[in-house]
């Protein structure tokens, strides 16, 4: 593994983790997952399994430590990873056939998504609460982090893109 690759990827941890303990949170602790948007701007950027791997296990581990939702420490330590590995696949499928202008958006919308469900879901079994709150929770709280993951990588990922080609401190694969 490329030891700038792992500080970049860290510094992007970093960042997310500051973001994801700073927003405050919705309903019943869950707030949009920042950190989540960082993941996938590292996988975006460095699309290597072994980074996803190593990127995702990080994020679970942060998230879970920052996480105010109850039953959330387990649920996030589930979900980054599956997250991180389906969007990587997702990622891999599309990059090549459509445009990054529109894979940004629409992937963070998606994994944001996916995520959010895979938390929920696990969350909601280990807390136990009705079967009506998952629909609740992901329609006040999934949908709005997944329009804010994808205004903030609209914005963030092309500003990256280009600092990194023009730092040229590592190649962009």
């Amino acid at each position: 593994m490329n030891t700038r690759i792992l500080v970049l990827l860290s510094l992007l941890l970093g960042i997310g983790a500051v973001l994801h303990y700073v927003i405050p949170p919705f309903i019943y602790g869950m707030k949009p997952d920042m950190l989540l948007s960082m993941m996938f701007l590292g996988i975006m950027l460095f699309p290597r399994a072994k980074y996803v791997v190593v990127l995702s296990l990080a994020a679970g581990v942060i998230s879970a430590l920052t996480t105010q939702t109850v039953g959330g420490q387990i649920a996030n330590m589930i979900d980054k990873p599956i997250t991180g590995l389906v969007f990587f696949a997702i990622f891999l499928l599309v990059k090549d056939r459509i445009n990054m202008k529109i894979n940004v958006p629409v992937l963070s919308a998606i994994g944001t998504m996916i995520s959010g469900s895979i938390f929920l879901t696990a969350a909601l079994y280990i807390v136990g609460l009705m079967e009506g709150a998952f629909t609740v929770l992901f329609l006040t709280v999934v949908l709005p982090a997944a329009a804010l993951n994808v205004v903030f990588m609209m914005i963030v990922y092309p500003i990256v893109q280009q600092i990194l080609k023009r730092s040229q401190p590592i190649a962009l694969t």
